[in-house]
């Protein structure tokens, strides 16, 4: 991303699943651009090698390890970023996850409510610990991580459809509820993007052939694609810019 910087100089970010992927990049940009960032993920040893690679590029993060769908977890990660780390006024809230299921109308009620959680719950959670934070730095930016399957039913992707529609009307309103606090919240919906998260598609070349058929641009997105419409997001210049979902997917939806 050497073509295009922001100055975060000053800023806090927080970038939950960043430890890997996605996020990770996100974190490494930020990080670039000055912010002093903080990262969560469910595991140690992921978190142990996203710090690897940010200090391999001279940068540097808090880490914590912490399960996002558990309360009891989003309320020890904000005592940690409270005392060790400080209040934070960019939140990126990329955890996510995704299990082909049956029809929804088949679905059980548990698998329903862990896709729900990951997706869904996780950033409703984080974004009300964030706020008050985001208030006392006299406003902030949340940057919600959805996708293209907010708006087009897939065969096996159901319930992970329903939640990030869900999450793209919690951007919006949110959006309304906190503007007066000079917080802005918008989203980002990618289509496929090469990270290990959607692997299972794009490893097989007979699937990736398939998908990157409805593909105007003719390839699937790498991560870089996406982390620069969030640094757009957080930067000065979207000041004026707030619950909107901006589309990332080389131009299938159009």
């Amino acid at each position: 991303m050497e073509n295009f910087r922001v100055d975060l100089s000053g800023k806090r970010a927080l970038v939950t699943g960043g430890s890997r992927g996605l996020g990770l990049a996100v974190a490494v940009e930020l990080a670039s651009g000055g912010a002093e960032v903080a990262i969560c993920g469910r595991k140690q040893e992921n978190l142990k090698s996203a710090l690897d690679v940010l200090g391999a590029r001279g940068l540097s993060a808090f880490a914590t390890a912490a399960h996002l769908g558990r309360p009891d977890h989003v309320e020890r990660l904000f005592e940690d970023l409270s005392n060790s780390f400080g209040d934070i006024d960019i939140l990126v809230n990329n955890v996510g996850m995704n299990i082909f299921t049956p029809r929804v109308s088949e679905v059980d009620n548990d698998l329903w409510d862990k896709i729900i959680e990951g997706n869904l719950k996780s950033a409703f959670m984080v974004s009300k610990a964030a706020v008050p934070m985001m208030k006392k730095r006299g406003g902030g930016r949340i940057i919600n991580i959805s996708s293209v399957a907010a708006r087009k039913a897939a065969p096996g992707m159901g319930v992970y459809c329903v939640a990030k529609a869900g999450l793209e009307m919690l951007t919006r309103v949110l959006a309304v509820e906190l503007a007066g606090y000079g917080i802005r919240v918008n989203a980002v919906a990618p289509g496929m993007i090469r990270t290990e998260f959607s692997k299972p598609f794009w490893n097989k070349k007979e699937l990736l052939d398939e998908f990157v058929k409805g593909v105007p641009l003719g390839r699937i997105a790498e991560t870089e694609d996406v982390v620069g419409t969030v640094l757009y997001l957080v930067s000065g210049v979207a000041d004026y810019v707030t619950g909107e979902v901006i589309t990332v997917d080389g131009g299938s939806v159009a």
